[in-house]
C-alpha cells in the first residue's frame, strides 16, 4: 500500500500576494487520475462542520481513481488573507484557480467536477461560467441561493450559542433578531461578515434565472428546501436545454450546530450519497 504522505499532499498554490492552502488527493497505487474534482468549502462554522466529510470524501475518491483537490478561500482557514478580505467574486477566482492547479497536477485533457456545499456551491456558481478549460459538471448540496433567509438563518443560530455560553444571557440578543432578523449579520458564529460579503450575499436570489450553464448540474437538497426548487425551476424556465437535475436528499447534519448526540461529523448516508453522485 502507498504511504499515507505519498496520496495526500497539502501545499500553497496561487499569486505570492494571494496564497492558497489546499490538499491534494493523488490516486493511490500511483495510478494516473482518470478524473479530478475539486471540493468547494463552505463559509465558517460550516465550513468546520462539512472539513471531515471532505476529507473522507476525498480519500475515497482517491482510491477509486479520481484525484481530488481541497482548498481554503483566500482569507479562511489556512490560506492568506484576513476575514475582511473575504468576497465572494474573489472567491469564485479561487475556484478557478483551485481548478487549473488540479488540471495541471492531472493532466490538461481529464474531466473535471466541482463539489460545494452551502455557500460553496453558490461561489461555484458563480465561477462555472469563467472556467477556463470548462468544468464538466457541478454537484452542488444545499446551496444557499436566497441569502437574505441564510444570514437570518445564522443570526438566530448565533444568538442560539451565545445563549448556551452564557451563564446569564443577554436577552437583547433574541430581541434584535426578532425585530430585525439581520441584526446580527457582521458575526456568523465567532466569523466575522465583512460589509462587502455581506451585500453580495443578500444579492442572492432564487428566482433570478441565472445565466445559461455551461455544464451539467446536479443540485442536491431537501424536499422542503424551496429556494432550491425555485432556482432550478427558474433554470428550466429560462434554460430549456440546460442539463440539470435536482436531487432530493435528506441528511442528519446540522450545519450550524455543535457535534451532539445524533449529529455526526460525517453522517455516513450523506458521505456514501456524495460519493455516489460524483461517482
Amino acid at each position: 500500500m502507498v504511504a499515507w504522505q505519498e496520496v495526500m499532499k497539502p501545499f500553497y498554490f496561487g499569486a505570492q500576494h494571494r496564497k492558497l492552502f489546499g490538499v491534494f488527493h493523488a490516486p493511490e497505487d500511483g495510478k494516473a487520475a482518470r478524473s479530478g474534482v475539486v471540493l468547494v468549502p463552505p463559509f465558517g462554522h460550516e465550513a468546520l462542520r462539512v472539513h471531515r466529510l471532505y476529507r473522507l470524501l476525498a480519500e475515497r475518491l482517491a482510491r477509486q481513481g479520481v484525484a481530488a483537490l481541497r482548498f481554503d478561500f483566500y482569507g479562511t482557514g489556512d490560506s492568506a488573507g484576513d476575514d475582511e478580505d473575504a468576497d465572494l467574486q474573489g472567491w469564485a477566482s479561487d475556484v478557478g484557480l483551485a481548478h487549473r492547479e488540479l488540471l495541471r497536477s492531472i493532466g490538461s485533457d481529464r474531466r473535471i467536477t466541482w463539489f460545494g456545499a452551502r455557500l460553496g456551491a453558490s461561489v461555484a456558481l458563480r465561477a462555472a461560467p469563467h472556467a477556463f478549460p470548462r468544468v464538466h459538471r457541478l454537484v452542488l448540496w444545499d446551496p444557499v441561493l436566497d441569502g437574505r433567509a441564510y444570514l437570518a438563518q445564522l443570526g438566530i443560530a448565533h444568538v442560539e450559542q451565545l445563549e448556551l455560553a452564557h451563564f446569564v444571557p443577554d436577552t437583547r440578543w433574541r430581541r434584535a433578531v426578532e425585530r430585525d432578523p439581520l441584526a446580527l449579520s457582521s458575526e456568523c458564529l465567532g466569523y466575522a461578515v465583512a460589509e462587502p460579503l455581506r451585500q453580495q450575499i443578500l444579492e442572492l436570489k432564487p428566482n433570478v434565472p441565472p445565466a445559461a450553464p455551461n455544464c451539467a448540474i446536479t443540485a442536491i437538497a431537501s424536499a422542503l428546501d424551496t429556494p432550491t426548487s425555485h432556482w432550478c425551476d427558474a433554470v428550466g424556465a429560462a434554460h430549456s436545454q440546460a442539463a440539470l437535475r435536482f436531487v432530493q436528499f435528506e441528511h442528519s447534519l446540522v450545519w450550524t450546530s455543535d457535534p451532539f448526540a445524533n449529529n455526526e461529523l460525517a453522517p455516513a448516508p450523506a458521505l456514501q450519497k456524495m460519493l455516489a453522485e460524483l461517482q
